[in-house]
């Protein structure tokens, strides 16, 4: 037989099998106790203490480069992505990563880089990485809030988690009942966080708030039933930010979570126009809720603040609407502290490797509490 004719049939032969073999390692696999990786504990990594309350805002699918570098020039100036390049370059562009990164999250760099923490700059050696293998949302948040990863979780359908999570874990404690809500723009989130099993306060998607008096919860109620006429799954940043400042202001909850969404809808979409002014938008929402903050007794000087994601995106110019376990960068996300008992270390560039499924200690221990393995927290 001629060698081509040769390597041609074994070609042939050999495809099929790769794939036999592939798919029989895949199951395997996936039948396979989820693992955690080895790692240092955040005690040793991140210089905390504990405060009175806390404050978790996740921006959905915002990747590290955008956090860090501000927008991409490239995909500023693409008009697949961008409508209105020079518009766009006025907003966000800028000679170098520092410009425009302070033009696209301002509060990030002019407040939190200087009193806060800042992990996942990935130019300064310091990472952050989703721990699950999926790199996409369910499994992300469930990861952060359970401080585990489970193969099982393996799609973004409105499945009730079974695990339990460090937000019904607080809600349960003596010093926290009744004092633990989240408030987010997508509507799966009631399943991440297993409401129908711990009874959780989870006001999700376009689900209205019992107005008890409240002339913004009658509103915003208003706005979502007789304006927005169509109810998708993740619904508008704007309406999830002003129910949960006007809950903390009528309730006075110690422990608030608010996931925004409207970032990884636009991604997807392939907007980049959208994408970055969502991430301006975030930006001022968490500005206009810490000043807030620092001018209401009880939380002022009493209060720490988490930002972060569930997963990354891809890397390259055209991988960036996407994210997934094939696709480069999706495992990369970021953090970012402030509050009375974060050190004012700035950017974090030690080289040390962080998961998100360490979050869920660290939100725990942030308020004082244990949750899961090992305290996070520094001791002094």
């Amino acid at each position: 037989m001629p060698l081509t004719l040769w390597s041609h049939s074994v070609g042939f032969f050999a495809k099929p099998f790769i794939m036999k073999v592939f798919l029989f390692c895949l199951v395997i696999f996936m039948t396979l106790p989820s693992a955690t990786p080895k790692t240092e504990r955040f005690i040793d990594q991140v210089p905390v203490r504990s405060s009175g309350r806390l404050v978790i805002i996740t921006l959905d699918g915002v990747r590290w480069q955008e956090v860090f570098r501000g927008a991409d020039p490239s995909l500023l100036g693409d008009v697949e992505y961008t409508a209105d390049t020079s518009s766009m370059n006025l907003l966000y562009g800028g000679e170098s990563g520092d410009e425009r990164r302070k033009r696209l999250m301002p509060f990030l760099w002019s407040v939190i880089s200087r009193k806060g923490q800042l992990y996942g700059n990935r130019d300064l050696r310091s990472r952050m990485n989703v721990s699950n293998i999926y790199s996409f949302s369910y499994p992300g948040y469930h990861e952060m809030f359970t401080g585990n990863t489970d193969l099982a979780i393996s799609s973004n359908k409105k499945k009730h988690n079974p695990h339990k999570n460090v937000l019904e874990y607080l809600n349960g404690k003596k010093d926290f009942s009744g004092k633990v809500a989240a408030f987010t723009s997508w509507d799966v989130f009631p399943y991440i966080l297993g409401q129908k099993r711990n009874g959780l306060l989870v006001n999700s998607g376009y689900d209205n708030m019992e107005e008890n008096g409240s002339a913004t919860f009658a509103a915003v109620n208003q706005v979502q039933s007789d304006v927005i006429n169509e109810h998708v799954g993740t619904r508008k940043d704007q309406l999830t930010f002003i129910t949960a400042k006007e809950y903390m202001a009528k309730n006075n909850p110690s422990v608030v979570l608010m996931g925004l969404g409207e970032s990884d809808e636009y991604a997807h979409s392939g907007h980049y126009d959208n994408y970055l002014e969502s991430i301006s938008k975030a930006d001022q929402m968490i500005a206009e809720l810490w000043n807030w903050i620092q001018s209401t007794p009880g939380y002022k000087n009493n209060t720490s603040l988490l930002v972060t994601t569930d997963h990354g995106r891809g890397s390259k110019h055209d991988q960036w609407t996407s994210h997934g376990f094939f696709i480069k960068g999706s495992s990369q996300t970021w953090m970012a502290l402030m509050g009375p008992g974060v050190d004012p270390v700035g950017e974090c560039r030690n080289g040390k490797q962080l998961y998100q499924q360490q979050l869920a200690s660290l939100m725990a221990n942030l308020v004082g509490e244990e949750f899961g393995d090992g305290s996070l927290l520094t001791k002094k």
